[in-house]
């Protein structure tokens, strides 16, 4: 723990537990410890408590006294994150400090096409609250169920649509934020235009809870498309997935909205450990891609634009086979199957896992680039690359080999990330693509930025955090 933090005594806890009454201030271990684990088991942290705020006022008045106090505070929403960035350390001196009583939809505005939403809002609920009022959020991920809107933001997540619609960067329209200090600021506004000088939502986009506590946001929606046709399709090779790729971008342009792309492998392992679903193709193919194509318009222009690219894609041999889903339950089906490729990972045993992005031409060669050398690392290593192939987004996991201890496979996760981040850097991609940096790779980023960047930051948080309570120990690695 940095030398500017304390650890918080008793008289000082009951000071937080008075600012949020009895059912807001959690103590007892069996009450908190689904707030200290994160849900892959990767991190298991302590805190004396958990504080649950219900209101603006009282998250002030929670951050007004860890800034007097400097005791340690770490936001968290939905406890989905996957690099530890929500999760305390195991020192026991932090407060966890969870929104997800803040869980109001304030206002949606459907002619002006934009919803304000607290931060503990699930996005499930933000979806369902959009679509009630006939318009669409577009952020689709497979923990929406229990994600909330505060974290999708303080994370930029990204999902399956951002090649149409942009990261949670691109749909935040204004921001409602306290401080280190107890400041509140309320930027909940809804204009698409607003060049008043800096863009302090964008700092706080993607910052991981380091500069400032995200309460509540205004969210971009869109029309929903009135025909969405969504397709399954075989190839045999990595550059015939790129072939097909730009074939769908070029015909298909903006109604392209999804793009992911899934290795055999991987679909073996969703027939083995989630037998409600079946092999999609009558052969078995190299991989898949499932893609999807939207109109806004009821004329059948998805349909037919989907019938071009596949019949150009079969003609020319790019594509083996495809099946084009007769239903809105046939496509639900081949997204949970998708939305299923985290999950049955475990199954296999021990997984070591990068969140990375190269550009999307660089793709076919990095994939092999990367499984040549991982094999070389760990002979019978299982790589599963897949997800976004249609924004330069590969989840390039590595199942262990078969019979492999998985502790002694898992040891040589920091071995294998590096060897893969080397290719990624050399290709001008990134180590972190949606999933952030959190604790996981907070000393990998000081060797992807330069040191310009990193002094940048840390004067950035300083400033909005001069005594360093938020979240300490992520993103810059602050010791802690």
């Amino acid at each position: 723990m940095s030398a500017d933090l304390k650890t918080p005594d008793a008289d000082v806890l009951a000071k937080f537990a008075a600012i949020v009454g009895r059912k807001g201030a959690l103590t007892a271990p069996e009450d908190i410890a689904p707030y200290l684990e994160e849900w892959r088991g990767l991190y298991h942290g302590r805190s004396p408590m958990v504080l649950r705020p219900t209101s603006v006022s009282e998250v002030s008045a929670i951050l007004k006294l860890a800034h007097e106090e400097r005791i340690a505070i770490v936001p968290q929403g939905g406890n989905t994150g996957l690099v530890g960035g929500q999760i305390p350390f195991e020192t026991g001196n932090e407060i966890v400090l969870s929104l997800d009583r803040m869980k109001k939809i304030r206002n949606v505005d459907a002619d002006g096409n934009s919803l304000t939403a607290e931060a503990g809002v699930t996005l499930q609920t933000a979806q369902n609250a959009a679509e009630e009022a006939d318009r669409l959020f577009p952020l689709s991920l497979g923990s929406q169920g229990s994600c909330q809107i505060g974290g999708n933001i303080a994370t930029n997540a990204g999902g399956i649509h951002v090649l149409r619609y942009g990261s949670m960067r691109d749909l935040v329209l204004g921001i409602e934020a306290v401080f280190p200090g107890g400041e509140v600021w309320n930027g909940l506004k809804s204009l698409r235009k607003d060049n008043t000088g800096y863009d302090l939502k964008s700092l706080l986009i993607g910052s991981e809870g380091t500069l400032g506590m995200i309460t509540a946001a205004t969210l971009k929606l869109f029309a929903r498309p009135a025909e969405v046709s969504t397709v399954l399709v075989g190839c045999s090779s990595l550059d015939a997935v790129a072939e097909l790729f730009n074939r769908a971008f070029e015909t298909a342009g903006p109604l392209l909205s999804a793009f992911e792309i899934i290795p055999r492998t991987l679909l073996e392992f969703v027939l083995t450990h989630a037998p409600q679903f079946r092999d999609p193709l009558r052969e078995a193919q190299f991989c898949y891609v499932l893609f999807e194509v939207t109109s806004p318009v009821p004329e059948g222009l998805a349909e037919r634009v989907t019938m071009a690219i596949l019949e150009s894609a079969l003609e020319k041999g790019i594509v083996s086979d495809a099946t084009i889903a007769a239903s809105e339950a046939q496509a639900r089906e081949f997204w949970l199957m998708r939305e299923s490729m985290s999950e049955v990972q475990k199954y296999e045993g021990g997984s070591i896992k990068h969140d990375i992005s190269v550009p999307v031409s660089a793709i076919p060669a990095f994939i092999e680039e990367a499984n040549e050398i991982v094999q070389k690392l760990i002979p019978g290593a299982r790589p599963v690359p897949f997800g976004h192939y249609g924004d330069g987004n590969i989840h390039y996991n590595v199942s262990q080999p078969v019979g492999m201890d998985k502790a002694a496979f898992l040891a040589r996760w920091d071995e294998v990330a590096d060897a893969v981040h080397a290719i990624v850097l050399r290709y001008g991609g990134s180590i972190s693509a949606e999933h952030g940096i959190g604790r996981m790779k907070a000393k990998a980023l000081k060797g992807v930025k330069a040191p310009i960047e990193l002094e940048l930051m840390r004067r950035i948080k300083s400033a909005f955090d001069p005594h360093g309570i938020l979240n300490p120990g992520k993103l810059l690695d602050y010791p802690c």
